[in-house]
């Protein structure tokens, strides 16, 4: 075989071997979406949040309790899918005097167009991309739970959380029913380049059991429990 056709064939053999290397190489799954914003991932990040707990029985006044709880984006791994993760951190205190306490160990991860919070072992759906108003999808698709249906509402809106204003917001809604029997109310709030700095789950049961309270919103029992940002930032 001539020496110029020789040199030919191994060029296009190298260029055929490189591109099967690039083809093949593992997606670090960077984020694709600039909404990635509202939902910030990277080792150091921490959020503190003032909890308010409330829980509400007939025969006493309702047991209140508040605490802080503060969550750090540790370092990034590979789960179990291969895809790249990172550990949440959780810790909590009952106040500014107090030492932070080990709390729990949790985990989140940006995967296509996903923002994903792996709970105590269940994955919740946080958030698709890219956000709209009204864009809705299954909070439980990768969990094998029932569907649970969110909503996005107020994209880009401020949104006030005690002193603190956060002008580009989206609010997630997943439940928000409300009767003369029950209020059921599942809501996050996410500020761009933060992440979450609110969230609410309230469930509670109204006294029905004479006409005389029906309708009045009289809490015979339930629970409630109220996330707000405190601060924010990276170590």
């Amino acid at each position: 075989m001539p020496i110029t056709m020789l040199r030919l064939l191994t060029k296009v053999l190298s260029c055929f071997v490189l591109f099967l290397a690039v083809a093949c190489t593992p997606s670090l799954q960077e984020p694709a979406s600039p909404d990635y914003a509202y939902f910030p991932l990277e080792t150091g990040r921490y959020w503190i949040y003032d909890v308010q707990e409330q829980q509400f029985t007939s025969a006493t006044s309702p047991v209140q309790r508040t605490y802080q709880l503060k969550e750090l984006v540790g370092q990034a791994y590979t789960d179990v899918t291969g895809q790249h993760a990172y550990r949440l951190l959780r810790y909590k205190r009952s106040d500014d005097t107090q030492p932070w306490q080990p709390d729990s160990v949790w985990s989140a991860r940006l995967v296509n167009n996903l923002a994903i919070r792996s709970e105590n072992g269940r994955d919740f759906v946080s958030l698709l991309f890219p956000i709209s108003d009204h864009l809705s999808w299954n909070g439980n698709q990768l969990s094998g739970a029932g569907a649970d249906q969110y909503v996005v509402r107020n994209v880009g809106q401020p949104y006030r959380v005690l002193a603190k204003q956060f002008d580009n917001t989206v609010t997630v809604v997943a439940q928000d029913d409300s009767t003369l029997v029950s209020q059921n109310k599942r809501m996050d709030v996410y500020a761009r380049g933060v992440g979450l700095v609110f969230k609410e789950r309230t469930h509670v049961q109204f006294c029905t059991a004479s006409p005389a309270c029906i309708g009045h919103q009289q809490i015979d029992y339930g629970t409630q429990q109220i996330y707000r940002i405190r601060t924010y930032g990276t170590d």
